[in-house]
């Protein structure tokens, strides 16, 4: 299938959601072309605001807006959404449960080139953290279009996490559903489960090729909240389980399927891949991915070492 970054993807859906939904508005910072949000602009200037280089201003505006009674997009780069606008997506929309959804762009080291200040690897652990958010990340187009689309029904606020990298779609747009909480098995196998996120799902589908038995590969595109039943099952029916994720161990992926399985007793082990509580740096995304041991050929041999 073609490539599609996840945030164009975005920029599609919510083309189509301001032309279907009078009551959706979008907002950026200053960065709409980028996020694709100015797609939005292009067929309904009316309903989206560029409020400059002001993020906290505009999670704030986004919170009166929501308050008011409309469903609130609010766009730019996950670094600056989730760091630099905490105190108001915490305090401004998250206390009062107001339906903003934040759908943030260029996370992971897969930003590339921009370096550390720009590679988001701690926003999923900060927003996941936070009483009323729910947090999803796609994996593909396909994925991202449907989940930006599903958030507009769901009451409260949303975290959507997006690439800057144009990604291998796995997913078929003329049949892709989502389903809200729930886990995709993409590959039922046996041993080990490689359960990944947002672009690692392809990694991990390319791993299991590299392996000489069939893993289960797991989707999970909700974090939060999470599909523990999924979870336990895989728990009790594998050796070990692995999670992988462009985003930090501490706080992500791994640590929510970690809490799910802190008190369980008939469970297997879990690992942890993921970056390892350090900064990004500047590279191209085929190196960072390298250096991280986040690509298809990492993954793959940390799971025969598993298997030894």
């Amino acid at each position: 299938m073609a490539k599609q970054a996840t945030r164009a993807a975005y920029g599609e859906a919510i083309a189509e959601l301001v032309q279907e939904n009078k009551n959706v508005v979008v907002l950026d910072a200053d960065l709409a072309g980028s996020t694709k949000s100015g797609e939005a602009k292009k067929v309904c200037p009316e309903r989206h605001f560029d409020m400059g280089i002001a993020e906290g201003n505009m999670m704030a505006v986004a919170a009166g807006l929501a308050a008011s009674g409309k469903i609130a997009y609010a766009s730019t780069f996950a670094v600056f959404a989730t760091g630099r606008a905490y105190d108001q997506v915490r305090n401004s929309i998250c206390y009062p449960n107001l339906n903003v959804k934040i759908c943030a762009t260029h996370a992971g080291i897969t930003v590339g080139e921009d370096g550390a200040s720009h590679q988001a690897l701690e926003d999923i652990a900060l927003m996941r953290a936070i009483p009323n958010m729910h947090v999803f990340q796609p994996c593909d187009g396909p994925e991202a279009k449907a989940i930006v689309k599903a958030v507009a029904n769901i009451d409260g606020p949303c975290y959507v996490r997006l690439g800057r990298l144009a990604v291998e779609s796995v997913n078929d747009p003329e049949t892709y559903t989502y389903e809200y909480g729930k886990g995709i098995v993409m590959q039922k196998g046996e041993k080990v489960a490689i359960v990944a996120t947002g672009m690692m799902v392809q990694e991990a589908l390319e791993a299991a090729k590299e392996l000489d038995f069939d893993p289960t590969v797991v989707n999970i595109n909700t974090i939060k909240p999470i599909d523990a039943d999924l979870i336990k099952e895989l728990a009790k029916t594998h050796d070990a389980i692995v999670t992988v994720e462009e985003h930090n161990v501490i706080g992500g992926l791994g640590g929510a399927v970690a809490e799910v399985l802190a008190s369980e007793t008939d469970r297997c082990p879990q690992y942890m891949m993921g970056v390892q509580d350090t900064f990004g740096q500047s590279g191209t995304p085929a190196e960072l991915l390298d250096h991280y041991g986040l690509n298809a050929k990492h993954i793959a041999e940390y799971v025969k070492n598993l298997c030894k």
